[in-house]
């Protein structure tokens, strides 16, 4: 990655100390001045990187060529697509994968690794050893969004799943998840899944028809991810933006369930866990409005609205 302006890093420490004075309105208004310059701060417990701004679709600079281009327009090959995200915890990845190797699905499947710019050793490619799977790599740490987006447009099978690295298989659990797609209609399904009476506080719900799938393990039809384009590149945090990518699924006219018993355990999320509760608790909350600029006003997407 080529090395930033002086100017650019004079605007980066301006927006930190912005943050250390918790002037947000600043800090925000000198993201978006990077942002024009073509660079995009990422924020983490130890200070901001900076990588070049991704255009729609990727960005050369970022990731290996080879892996922009898009497949989800291709028809599928495998049954299903695993698609998960490894930074700064390997660990968190080995466990996945001796999951996997555990509990094997019977169906034509792959294992997709987004290793963002992970620091440390050992190598994706050393922890999926013996898997069906291929890591793509990125020179600078991607936002959420952007490194989910940079795995699932890479993916060859007919339901894609996204899984985060908190979460390890007890068992197979593939095989129920995919028969949720045996009913044309379905767009999405998942284990945890959300419900909403006025659009603005979600619960979690049981099994059945839900408004949302989180996405700690979120499947989608490949027809779904094409057609609403994937996850929206503004969400560098990942809270919301699954609220997000089911609402404009379901817009599109497919529906949401939450499945039962799927033999999936859910350990600390990084994400969360790596930022003070004031920043984690304001990313949220921006990543809320976002959501709420895009789908306020449409009750009809609410399955308890009213209520």
């Amino acid at each position: 990655m080529s090395r930033p302006p002086d100017e650019v890093q004079r605007l980066v420490d301006e927006r930190a100390a912005a943050r250390e004075r918790r002037d947000w309105a600043t800090a925000d208004a000198l993201r978006d001045d990077l942002r024009s310059m073509g660079w995009e701060p990422v924020d983490a417990t130890g200070g901001t990187d900076l990588r070049p701004v991704l255009p729609p679709g990727g960005g050369k600079d970022s990731a290996r060529a080879e892996d922009l281009e898009s497949l989800l327009a291709e028809p599928p090959t495998l049954q299903a697509s695993l698609v998960t995200i490894m930074e700064d915890h390997p660990g968190d990845l080995r466990r996945l994968a001796d999951g996997l190797r555990s509990h094997a699905p019977p169906s034509a499947w792959e294992l997709v690794v987004v290793a963002n710019a992970p620091s440390g050793q050992p190598r994706a490619e050393d922890e999926v050893d013996g898997l069906p799977a291929s890591v793509l790599r990125t020179d600078a740490r991607l936002g959420w969004a952007d490194a989910a987006n940079l795995g699932l447009r890479r993916t060859r099978g007919a339901v894609l799943v996204l899984l985060d690295g908190s979460v390890e298989p007890r068992g197979e659990f593939l095989t129920p998840l995919l028969a949720a797609f045996d009913d044309p209609r379905v767009g999405l399904a998942g284990p945890w899944g959300m419900v909403s009476a006025d659009g603005r506080r979600f619960d979690e719900a049981g099994p059945g028809p839900v408004d949302a799938l989180q996405a700690y393990c979120l499947a989608v039809r490949r027809e779904a991810l094409g057609a609403v384009g994937g996850f929206d590149h503004r969400f560098r945090f990942y809270r919301n933006a699954d609220l997000d990518l089911s609402f404009a699924v379901r817009d599109r006219g497919w529906t949401a369930v939450a499945i039962d018993g799927l033999p999936l355990e859910r350990h600390e999320h990084r994400g969360w866990g790596a930022l003070p509760e004031d920043e984690r608790e304001r990313l949220s909350r921006r990543n809320f409005y976002r959501f709420l600029d895009h789908w306020r006003g449409r009750p009809d997407l609410l399955s308890r609205a009213g209520r």
